[in-house]
């Protein structure tokens, strides 16, 4: 460490445990584990360092396996937070900046091995928010994701490919006016329609960036749906590539189960029924089976 101060809180106050400068050995994590002391404080000046030096050694943390898993999954999880926050509270130009971009391409990098047991899943799974966001939304559908990806027979390479389109498959919304994003009721056909414009959007986002047609693909396609009823394209069944499929799976059922403006958030077995009754021609049964095979496996249902 060595950027920020460390604190303890002892006696009724905060006592100075190492002070900014001054490294933070595998030793005083020892020693502090041995006396009982399970956190530490930092002031909340120094927190951009704190939030910083984390995100720099995001990968090394969470393979750690010294660190318990529900340790690193909240270090992942508020690590997420502050990257994907960071993005879409900015008002963002006609373009995703590089640095933005290269930002979420590290946590992608550095958070798939990790989230490819239930285990790390079950313990992420506390922190997934009820209240709708399109950051939080955004990593949601990347976890859930993840964890089907890695069921099927994909190269390493693919699985981030599409994780970062996971991530980033909202992105276009940051050109949706917040007034229709964020409306009570229901939405009138012309801001449907402008609702409807966000893949575009998001690709012409991410256009001068050095994206693969895996992750084009699924910020562009995933509203597709089986029966082409979905949009931009009005894809239909095998012309929808298989990750796309997923990526659509995760949006629907993190979109059912988190409180929006104009909907109630679902129990999670509520939702699984809607989208095996009255989607079953625009999702894909085969993915959807192994979806509700992953949020079993980590108890999340």
């Amino acid at each position: 460490m060595g950027e920020f101060s460390v604190y303890l809180w002892q006696g009724g106050d905060f006592v100075l445990y190492t002070r900014s400068g001054q490294k933070f050995t595998v030793k005083h994590r020892q020693s502090l584990h041995s006396n009982g002391v399970n956190e530490v404080y930092v002031q909340s000046s120094e927190r951009p360092q704190y939030e910083q030096y984390i995100e720099r050694n995001l990968g090394t943390i969470l393979l750690d396996e010294t660190l318990p898993i529900k340790l690193r999954s909240k270090v992942f999880y508020e690590a997420s937070t502050v990257v994907m926050q960071d993005v879409f509270d900015r008002k963002l130009p006609t373009a995703l900046r590089a640095r933005h971009f290269n930002r979420i391409a590290e946590i992608v990098k550095s958070s798939i091995k990790f989230l490819a047991s239930d285990e790390s899943l079950s313990t992420v799974a506390p922190f997934i928010s009820h209240d709708y966001k399109t950051y939080s939304h955004c990593m949601h559908v990347f976890i859930y994701s993840v964890a089907v990806f890695q069921t099927y027979d994909m190269t390493d390479n693919d699985i981030f490919e599409c994780a970062l389109g996971a991530l980033l498959h909202d992105v276009g919304k940051a050109k949706i006016p917040r007034r229709i994003l964020n409306k009570r009721g229901s939405l009138t056909t012309g801001e449907r329609a402008v609702i409807k414009e966000h893949p575009v959007h998001g690709v012409s986002m991410c256009a001068h960036l050095p994206m693969t047609q895996n992750t084009i693909n699924c910020i562009l396609f995933h509203h597709e749906k089986l029966d082409g009823s979905g949009y931009p394209a009005g894809l239909k069944g095998d012309n929808i590539p298989m990750p796309v499929r997923i990526i659509s799976m995760s949006d629907v059922y993190d979109a059912l189960t988190t409180e929006r403006p104009y909907a109630e958030a679902m129990l999670p077995y509520e939702a699984l029924t809607l989208m095996r009754h009255d989607m079953r021609e625009a999702l894909d049964m085969n993915v959807f089976k192994r979806f509700v095979a992953v949020l079993s496996g980590a108890d999340m249902i």
